[in-house]
């Protein structure tokens, strides 16, 4: 049922992220039952809301880590909360720092780069852990030559290969997705057939630390004497009206805009050294590619230009594209669409795939007006 050998992994030890929901909490029972010595870790990061409803919507309430602590203790694994509290910090200021320069932050990105896969692997170390484990909705597969590689997770409507594609090519080896071959509905009926205390527990959906995912009086409360209001402004630069600050607005928004006009206004770009939001139409919003920063590889970086397939944001579907890569510039990538594809927004995580497998991932910088030219590769070929 769960598909690996039990003898095989005796004597291994796992430290598992238990965030006190479903999957992490199936997640513990897989991985014992596959023979594994399992530990479970919650990342305490003083991050949490006293309300129920919103605590329901999050992943690091006090409430979270009583519901992880009845897991282990119903499937008999011993379990750990750490504090995360300072190292967390460092995500709510990366956050807020990337709203004030006009781009879109991803913090569950961050977090599983820095702290999932970072701190808390670290900390698995020091306790002899040969791998380390979350409820992540992903695979781990190896690829033609032996390589581990990050996958799609089988159930397709809640894959969350995107946000892993940060992570180091070296701990890619070290790490277990227990729940990522089965879909969702099977792992709940896992933890009711269980008994397991979360098992009609809801799926987290807000950001952890805005709980009521109320993400711009946040990010003003915290840097409260910043001065970021300023004008609309069309395409060529015409004003058109004005606004209460740049950082409560995101690439391809409508709603919030408050000016009237005969048909539908869109924010196009976010310019920050003048505190302008440009906004139009909605064909506006097309681009034919993209520039991708700080691009890390799962493989050896390829050489020229390339087919694969590209994902511009969590809920958006994988689209045919060509890269090329600056041998001259490490990092950096360049992305042409098969489509046009529709608000492409500097600060959210690129992430190109072969298949199903996950190539690596970067940092949208820009969009790009126009395709690459290349005379030896075009995407019919």
């Amino acid at each position: 049922m769960t598909g690996s050998s039990t003898e095989s992994n005796t004597g291994k030890r796992v430290v598992l992220a238990m965030s006190g929901g479903v999957d992490s909490s199936v997640a513990a029972w897989i991985l014992k039952e596959q023979g594994y010595d399992v530990v479970g870790l919650f990342m305490r990061t003083g991050s949490h809301s006293e309300d129920y409803e919103r605590r329901t919507k999050t992943c690091c309430s006090i409430t979270d880590s009583v519901d992880a602590q009845r897991v282990a203790d119903r499937l008999g694994i011993p379990f750990y909360a750490l504090d995360f509290e300072s190292d967390f910090g460092r995500i709510v200021d990366y956050f807020v720092d990337e709203y004030f320069q006009g781009r879109t932050p991803n913090p569950c990105v961050m977090c599983n780069i820095w702290l999932k896969f970072g701190k808390l692997w670290a900390y698995g170390q020091k306790i002899g852990a040969d791998h380390v484990a979350t409820g992540h909705y992903a695979r781990i597969l190896r690829d033609s030559q032996g390589r581990p590689r990050i996958a799609r997770g089988l159930d397709a409507t809640k894959d969350q290969s995107y946000v892993l594609s940060g992570l180091k090519k070296a701990v890619l080896d070290k790490i277990l997705f227990p729940v990522g071959g089965f879909p969702k509905l099977e792992i709940r009926e896992m933890a009711k057939r269980l008994d397991l205390p979360v098992h009609s527990k809801p799926d987290s959906q807000e950001i952890c630390f805005i709980p009521d995912n109320d993400y711009v009086r946040f990010v003003r409360e915290q840097l409260p004497d910043r001065e970021t209001a300023g004008n609309f402004v069309s395409k060529s630069g015409r004003k058109i009206g004005t606004h209460d600050g740049f950082e409560g607005f995101t690439i391809g928004q409508r709603r919030g805009i408050g000016i009237a006009a005969t048909k539908p206004l869109f924010v196009l770009d976010i310019l920050p050294e003048t505190n302008s939001v440009v906004i139009g139409d909605h064909a506006d919003l097309f681009k034919p590619g993209l520039v991708a920063e700080r691009f890390g590889w799962h493989v050896e970086p390829p050489t020229g230009v390339f087919k694969c397939h590209a994902q511009i944001r969590a809920r958006h579907q994988a689209v045919a594209a060509i890269a090329k890569c600056d041998p001259n510039t490490p990092g950096h990538v360049m992305v042409t669409f098969n489509e046009p594809q529709t608000a492409v927004t500097p600060g959210q995580v690129l992430t190109l795939y072969e298949g199903d497998m996950v190539l690596g991932g970067g940092w949208i910088e820009s969009a790009m007006d126009h395709k690459i030219d290349h005379p030896d590769f075009t995407l019919n070929s």
